[in-house]
């Protein structure tokens, strides 16, 4: 039987996993956490994206579009809680109105259900919202990606399959008779083949097996909020602003949740380490690295200013990020507002500074490497392992 070890815990590597081992390859799984899904799965906004934003033909298109179904149907079939909800996409002002229609436009050329309506259809489905027009997207929905991750990781505990959490990859080298070699803190694991879905430490790991991948992960913190229960009545859905085509984040929009919650967020910021949470969260390393890339004083040069130090200043600012939402429902005050978790972004950047649109997946003789897979991924992860499951053969 055919060997495959997949390193990384989260949706995306538990998904290639339970693919891989669908077709009858024996799969180990190593996460070097003590928990699944405890990075970027484990701190999202659990949105079902529809395949809106993204470049008609792109990967993150055509995986989205089909991925919004094959992880409803994976839900729906396996008792995952989920919602198909819909959601709208507003223009709070004229000036944004032509960039709403390039969506539309998008929308239709990537088979997404959505449509322009009105403000006062807008207000039919939110009453809050302040907007011009707005699109309503129908597909869009809300699910928990840690309970798919979980029954995951159920199902390759029937299959057999060897999962091992607390298990970090440190060394990765061609095997003497073909195939990997992957050295761990606990022993050397010999397979025919390796996945890379290390999210984070994706570029890493590539370096680790001797690749040197085309692009550097660069962290990117995402901040929430939530709506204090007594306010949760502002947001009956998803309401998210008319996103700036030039940079990777939707902007900060506002989700109710499956509890009820309605959540705020999240904003951008760059992150001081790989897997920093909070400003607090400090690795000389990592900021060592960030400084000594090239593509990141690139990229700075274009969006430090003003764009970045906005989002500092709203990391800082409960009023500021107030104000962000209050252009979406003009109803939502500061003290409306409670601070939650914050999740951490593995953005993929070129040397040139240009920030990686499109999922990217890199191989090498017997490895397969995810190293650009930020959102949509979750709502892809299904179709993503498929598409992995046929490079590794």
């Amino acid at each position: 039987m055919r060997t495959v070890v997949v390193i990384g815990g989260g949706i995306l590597g538990l998904a290639v996993a339970w693919e891989l081992t669908r077709r009858g390859t024996d799969v180990t799984v190593l996460e070097k956490e003590d928990r699944w899904a405890a990075h970027q799965t484990g701190h999202n906004s659990n949105v079902v994206h529809a395949g809106l934003y993204y470049k008609p033909g792109s990967a993150k298109a055509t995986m989205s579009t089909a991925g919004n179904r094959s992880i409803v149907d994976f839900a729906k079939q396996y008792g995952v809680p989920v919602e198909i909800c819909g959601k709208l996409v507003v223009a709070t002002s004229d000036a944004e109105l032509p960039a709403l229609k390039v969506l539309a436009e998008r929308a239709e050329a990537n088979g997404v259900p959505a449509k322009l309506i009105s403000a006062r259809e807008a207000a039919e489905y939110e009453p809050e919202v302040s907007c011009v027009a707005a699109l309503r997207v129908e597909s869009t929905g809300i699910i928990d990606f840690p309970v798919v991750c979980t029954t995951l990781v159920r199902l390759l505990d029937e299959a057999d399959s060897d999962l091992r959490l607390n298990t970090t990859a440190l060394g990765i080298r061609a095997g003497s008779a073909g195939g990997v070699e992957v050295a761990t803190n606990d022993e050397v694991i010999r397979a025919d083949a390796l996945v890379n879905c290390a999210g984070l430490q994706s570029d890493r790991v590539a370096r680790l097996a001797g690749l040197e991948p085309s692009a550097r992960i660069v962290p990117f913190r995402g901040e929430y909020y939530e709506l204090r229960p007594e306010r949760r009545h502002l947001v009956r859905g998803l309401i998210y602003p008319v996103p700036d085509a030039s940079l990777p984040f939707l902007g900060v929009h506002l989700t109710r949740m499956l509890d009820g919650s309605v959540h705020a967020g999240p904003n951008a910021v760059l992150a001081l380490s790989r897997e920093g949470y909070s400003w607090g969260d400090i690795s000389v390393k990592d900021i060592a690295e960030i400084a000594t890339f090239p593509g990141v004083w690139k990229l700075a040069r274009k969006y430090a200013y003003p764009t970045g130090l906005d989002e500092v200043r709203r990391s800082f600012s409960q009023r500021r990020f107030a104000a962000s939402l209050a252009r979406l429902v003009p109803a939502v005050r500061p003290e409306d507002l409670v601070r939650q978790g914050s999740g951490v972004r593995a953005q993929a950047l070129l040397p040139s500074g240009a920030l990686v649109d499109d999922f990217l997946i890199e191989s090498a003789p017997n490895q397969v490497h995810v190293l650009n897979a930020p959102s949509p991924a979750a709502t892809s992860a299904l179709e993503i392992a498929k598409h992995i499951a046929d490079r590794v053969g």
